[in-house]
């Protein structure tokens, strides 16, 4: 009888074999991984000491960008170290860690989006009852169902993989460890692990997007029945960074799903994978900065207190 352990680490093939074009692509992943990081640890310490930025929708970007920063550090520092160092062996257990890290965090995301959604839709549907519909316990309980459900809906197909025997090949075409070059290198019968992900990832898909949907259905026939413009655009544009980062994350998953051919498929998703796992990480705190004049104020303030506290010591000294 074959045993998983047969195989102790794994080879991760990466993205390309052209030494030039990889460190093109460290320079760029760097990058945007040191971007990423400092934006999100900004919205999360802006939202921490700014007392303004103490609603229900503060909280939840919060942990949004908290997951963002859990989420790409889960994969994007070993691509990183493979890149620079020229080393891509990792072991058995960090390649299925990682899995589970990655698959944790980034499907919590999307569960997060959709209580997003329906923060923005008690805000503007139901703004007399906001703050008793949306207090702390229930922001709480909200957050905590995102990782319960997460959890319980990845942990069947991650405790197959657990048991699959690799035999021979130990190369795993992508840059991290991932679900779909993992199943391809085993010498066991993923039919029902292969069923099993397809249902999973539909079953997030709909339920998160359904709860999306319907969110902003109210929240656009509620702000079109605004008297003036003026309120109709103020409206809108408090769920624009929102609307924003949805698309953005639901576009890169659906284009993930939709395969070309099946020739491309793997290389196709290697490429939109580091995009997502780099680049909308990176682009997210400037969305919801750059278009929220609250964030700004906070973090112009925010400047202020650091630069007096600086010439105060300067002058003290």
């Amino acid at each position: 009888m074959r045993n998983h352990t047969a195989i102790t680490e794994f080879i991760l093939l990466g993205l390309t074999n052209d030494p030039q074009l990889q460190i093109l692509i460290f320079i760029f992943v760097l990058i945007a991984y040191i971007l990423s990081v400092t934006g999100n640890l900004t919205i999360i310490l802006l939202t921490l000491v700014d007392s303004t930025l103490k609603t229900a929708m503060y909280y939840f970007l919060r942990h949004f960008s908290l997951i963002e920063i859990f989420f790409i550090s889960s994969c994007i520092p070993r691509f990183l170290y493979s890149l620079s160092t020229g080393d891509k062996t990792i072991t058995y257990s960090a390649c299925l860690c990682q899995l589970f890290l990655t698959y944790l965090f980034g499907i919590t995301q999307f569960f997060l989006l959709a209580v997003m959604s329906y923060d923005r839709y008690v805000a503007i549907c139901k703004p007399l009852h906001y703050v008793t519909i949306m207090n702390h316990r229930v922001c709480q309980r909200l957050v905590f169902c995102c990782w319960i459900t997460t959890l319980l809906i990845i942990s069947p197909p991650l405790i197959l993989i657990l048991k699959l025997d690799f035999c021979d090949s130990n190369a795993i075409d992508h840059f991290g460890c991932d679900a779909n070059p993992i199943l391809k290198i085993s010498c066991s019968d993923t039919w029902l692990i292969e069923k099993l992900l397809i249902v999973c990832s539909v079953l997030i898909f709909i339920m998160t997007l359904v709860c999306v949907v319907l969110s902003y259905l109210y929240i656009i026939r509620t702000i079109l029945r605004f008297p003036s413009a003026q309120q109709r655009t103020k409206a809108f544009s408090t769920c624009s960074s929102h609307m924003i980062v949805i698309s953005m994350s639901y576009g890169s998953c659906i284009f993930i799903y939709i395969k070309p051919s099946a020739k491309d498929e793997m290389a196709i998703n290697k490429g939109v994978t580091i995009l997502t796992t780099s680049i909308s990480p990176m682009l997210n705190p400037f969305i919801y900065t750059l278009r929220n004049k609250q964030v700004i104020q906070a973090f112009n303030d925010l400047a202020q207190k650091l630069y007096c506290s600086q010439r105060i010591r300067g002058i003290l000294k």
